[in-house]
Parts: C-alpha cells; structure tokens; sequence
C-alpha cells in the first residue's frame, strides 16, 4: 500500500512537470507573438481596435492598455510594461526624454508617423480669437512642447507676435513679444481636464487636443473658434518604441497596418477630419 501511494504521487508530480513544462511553453510563444500597446481612448484605442483582426490575421495578438492621461503611456514603455505606446507627437515625446535623462528605460524613438489631430481653440463667449477682450483669459495645457503650437494659431490670427527667429515648435509663452489686447495665457491645466473647463465657462478661450475633444463629446471640427493648419505639421501622432525595438517585425507589422488603406479610410470615415490620417 505504501508503495503504491509512492508510486502515485511519484506519477502526480511526473505529470504536473509536465504540465508546467507545456504551459511555459505555451506562454512563451504567447509573448512572443503578443504585442501589448498603451493609447489614449479616443482615437488611438479605437484605431488600434480597428488594426487588432488585420493584425490578428499577421498571427500577431495586440492587447491595447488604455490610458486616462499622457505621463501613464511613457512610463510604461520605460518599465517594460508595454511594447509600444500610441498618444504622442514628436516634440512631446522628445520634451519627455528630456525630462527624464539619465532615467532608465526612457530612450524612446518614432517606430512611425500615424495621424495628426488638429488642436482647436473653444470659446462659449466669443465667436474668433480677434473678438477675445482685452485682458481675456486663455486656457491652456500645462506642457512648455505645446505651447508653441498654441501660439502659432493665436500668432496667425493677428492676436499676438512671437519672437523673431524662434521656431514655432520651441515658442513659449515668454516669447511673447506683441500682445495688444494683453491676453493671460494660463498653461497650468491637465490636458484631460480642459473640455470641463470650457463646458463650465471658466475661460475666454479653451485650447482642448482633439481626442480629448472628441472623447468628451464635441465636435472638434465645428465648435472650436480657430483651428491649427495642418500643412507641414509637425505634431503628427505617432508608435513610441524603446531604441532598439523599432526594427522588430511586429512593431514595423503595427505601423504597416496603421498606415494601411484600410486604416487610413477608417480614420476619415470615423472621425470626419476631426484626425487625418498621416501621408506614408
């Protein structure tokens, strides 16, 4: 008797070997054809979700992590929590690095260019930017990479006039020169939180990203008072990898597909030029 309770659990233990060889088996080749990427709701989760059969199809199995902010995505990527992230344009990612040199795991890199979301200015007051009143209130998000980007469209409208010589990229709020009407650019909100804040009229001017926009229900091609140009924009959304991971196969996969017809059409359909799709 007692040998055959030996024998038997010899056997059990047999078996469980077994099975926990087959399934770390099973996991590895899970993980290596899993890609696990962070984006912000609206419109990079819904653009991945559209990618995920096409990609399926490639054998490759996208799980999308989605984040409520822009600072989750990047740190993330740097922990290795994630393959990729898909929120950010260039000069933000590149205003991140800087922030956070030396850290490890922040040596990120553009996989590939995707869409571009034109930035809108809101207004429940005013109709343009040049009936803005003297000493009006401007909402802002608090990111120096955005600012610029936001001047350059006040800058266009004859509002205002930024120093010669600095790119409209770099501008800041100090490179202010010309401001008759003495406009209070306030760049000390969470990008997330600025569609409340025009909602509950607490600005003359609302300067609200177009997924943000459009994840709280407006529409950011007919309600905003002044949109940026998208001609040689620079501010393209685009796959954020770790240095190295770009030549992956299934991030160049990820990008091949986000950049596909099939997508790009999705995008004017879905969004109605509330996001274009980039030109390859």
């Amino acid at each position: 008797m007692k040998k055959w309770i030996t024998g038997l659990a010899a056997s059990s233990l047999l078996v469980l070997g077994l099975a926990g060889c087959g399934t770390s088996n099973d996991s590895a080749s899970s993980d290596k054809d899993k890609l696990v990427v962070s984006a912000s709701n609206v419109p990079h989760a819904e653009i991945l979700e559209e990618a995920k059969p096409i990609l399926k199809k490639k054998g490759i199995d996208l799980e999308i992590k989605v984040a409520q902010d822009y600072i989750i995505p990047n740190k993330a990527l740097a922990n290795k929590e994630v393959d990729a992230n898909y929120f950010q344009h260039v000069p933000y990612m590149e205003s991140v690095l800087k922030d956070n040199k030396g850290k490890p795991g922040y040596n990120f890199v553009n996989a590939g260019a995707i869409h571009v979301e034109p930035i809108g200015i809101y207004s429940k007051k005013y109709k343009s930017l040049k009936d803005l009143p003297e000493g009006g209130k401007v909402k802002m998000r608090n990111a120096v990479s955005e600012e610029g980007r936001i001047l350059s469209i006040f800058e266009q409208a004859g509002v205002i006039k930024l120093k010669k010589g600095v790119s409209k990229v770099d501008a800041q709020i100090k490179d202010i020169v010309e401001n008759p009407k003495h406009l209070k650019f306030e760049a000390n909100v969470e990008a997330g939180i600025l569609p409340q804040v025009y909602k509950r009229d607490q600005a003359d001017a609302v300067v609200i990203n177009a997924n943000y926009a459009l994840d709280a229900g407006l529409d950011p091609v007919k309600d905003p008072i002044a949109v940026e140009s998208t001609k040689d924009n620079p501010y393209a959304n685009i796959i954020t990898v770790r240095k190295g991971d770009e030549n992956k196969k299934k991030i160049k996969e990820l990008v091949a597909v986000l950049q596909s017809k099939e997508i790009k059409d999705f995008i004017k359909k879905e969004y109605k030029g509330a996001v274009l799709p980039v030109s390859k």
